[in-house]
């Protein structure tokens, strides 16, 4: 609300003798989908060149310790809808067909939008579930996305290494024909549908672990589906798809405030970049991903230009977690990788509980009104909620995120001085420049992933002021310190 009242105070000083009308800012939230730190070209990290991510945050204000709640996809995503801590509900875990884990009572951040005049939608990659019984994909399905605050969604139901391979409007699935309706199974297979595992000659691209369900576009994936042909999505323009969806949809809600919540697919496996971007990267399709990623960024600040909309809209970026490489197929994202370092100089990846698993770009941009800055001040997705509604003059608040709207957008102000981070239901802790990793049981390394997930059998203790990377474990010679670390993160843990 800051820049609202300097604007009116402006047109007071100034005699005006008319009503002026002081529009809310937009708001669009951008969301990667396992993007590392090192990503971004804008944190200098990495060999990966981003310039449309870049011109947000040499424009903005880009954020080095800026956080995901989780190290994982569904959880986060959780965190960022609600304001809440996802290991506070059993159910925000990493999602395979299930049914909604946002319960229809609680606040989420389109819900506070739309209190306030706001129009909302989704578009892009959903992966909160869907329904509260059995999924019936030949029928509307609630609860979902509209449900919990939109107005309108535009979504993949799960993410595209799963099934069903379709588009979702409204609860619907798009273009789908009644004749030949849709059958999912996590289960076991329909007789007669071809698998990666059973039909690997079908291939176009080779599973690696896990993703050895049912074929749709040569790729096989998580799960087994049969029919809903007419409606299957193809790979390689899922992009264009989602970037179209989002333009159309800001034409047709340009003349009052609204709320967009662009959810990339980008660069999460399988990595399919349209024909045009195939080797712009040299890097497999991964690197083509992110720089397809970036070009959508890109054609969308662009027609928010064409629009007029830049100096009323507020464009947040950011990751759900942190990166992989082989997450499921053989795409060369390891051979190909030569210098560059998804993670910047961070330990871990997505799953992880050292730094790399959470810590994610995270960018603010709003033309004119957010300062050119780098701040080292530690935010997280939790406080979007309760920022954003600070802005915009609401009263909500979530218990778990904090009002960091000075922060985030005004160039000022605080950050957080701690917070419990999640990766695979398992916690961590950071307060200050101080983390906290309890003992765990299970692998030091997904070995499939290639990996470290910080499970150790005694507790760890790291300085990142000092030792950004992790690698001295400093819980035997700062015993005073892992005390204090050790009482302070049960106390949230056991809150309510």
């Amino acid at each position: 609300m800051k820049y609202l009242k300097v604007l009116l105070v402006f047109f007071i000083f100034f005699g005006c003798n008319r009503e002026v009308a002081i529009r809310k800012p937009n708001v669009i939230i951008i969301y990667a989908d396992d993007l590392g730190y090192g990503d971004v070209s804008a944190y200098g990290l990495g060999k990966l060149q981003t310039p449309n991510i870049d011109l947000l945050a040499n424009n903005g204000s880009r954020f080095t310790s800026g956080y995901s709640s989780s190290a994982t996809c569904s959880p986060s995503r959780y965190a960022l809808m609600t304001g809440t801590y996802p290991w506070r509900n059993k159910r925000a875990k990493i999602l395979t067909g299930a049914n909604l884990i946002i319960d229809s009572l609680e606040m989420t951040l389109p819900k506070m939008l739309k209190e306030e005049g706001y129009q909302t939608a989704i578009v892009g990659k959903w992966h909160l579930g869907l329904g509260n019984s059995k999924i019936d994909y030949n029928q509307r399905i609630s609860p979902g996305p509209n449900e919990v605050g939109f107005d309108y969604s535009y979504i993949m139901p799960d993410t595209q290494d799963r099934v069903p391979t379709v588009y979702m409007e409204n609860g619907r699935v798009k273009n789908l024909d009644p004749n030949d309706p849709i059958e999912v199974s996590f289960e076991e297979n329909f007789e007669g549908q071809p698998t990666g595992r059973e039909n690997p000659e079908l291939l176009s691209m080779k599973w690696h672990h896990g993703h050895d369900g049912t074929i749709v576009n040569g790729i096989s994936r998580i799960g087994f589906m049969k029919g809903g042909e007419k409606a299957k999505w193809r790979d390689v323009d899922m992009a264009d798809e989602f970037l179209n969806q989002a333009k159309n949809y800001i034409d047709q809600a340009k003349e009052k405030p609204f709320f967009l919540y662009y959810a990339l697919q980008q660069p999460h496996v399988p990595r399919t970049p349209h024909p045009r971007f195939v080797g712009t990267s040299t890097m497999g399709p991964r690197g083509d991903a992110i720089l397809e990623a970036d070009w959508c960024i890109g054609q969308l600040y662009a027609h928010l230009k064409q629009n007029n909309l830049l100096e009323n809209t507020l464009i947040i970026l950011s990751s759900d977690n942190g990166p992989v490489l082989n997450d499921g197929y053989y795409d060369e994202a390891v051979e190909k990788l030569g210098e560059h370092t998804p993670a910047g100089n961070f330990r871990g990846g997505k799953y992880s509980l050292y730094e790399a698993g959470t810590r994610v770009p995270l960018l603010t941009y709003w033309k004119d009104q957010i300062k050119p800055s780098v701040s080292d001040q530690m935010v997280s997705q939790i406080d979007f909620l309760n920022s954003i509604a600070s802005l915009i003059g609401s009263e909500i608040r979530t218990k778990d995120g904090m009002d960091l709207a000075d922060v985030l957008f005004q160039n000022e102000g605080v950050g957080r001085e701690e917070f419990i981070l999640e990766a695979q239901t398992k916690t961590a802790f950071r307060r200050k420049n101080w983390v906290l990793i309890p003992p765990y049981s299970g692998p030091q390394k997904n070995s499939f992933v290639n990996i470290e997930l910080g499970n150790a059998p005694e507790y760890q203790l790291f300085n990142l002021e000092e030792d950004s990377s992790q690698q001295n474990n400093l819980a035997q010679s700062h015993p005073e310190q892992l005390k204090i670390m050790i009482d302070r993160y049960q106390t949230i843990l056991n809150s309510n």
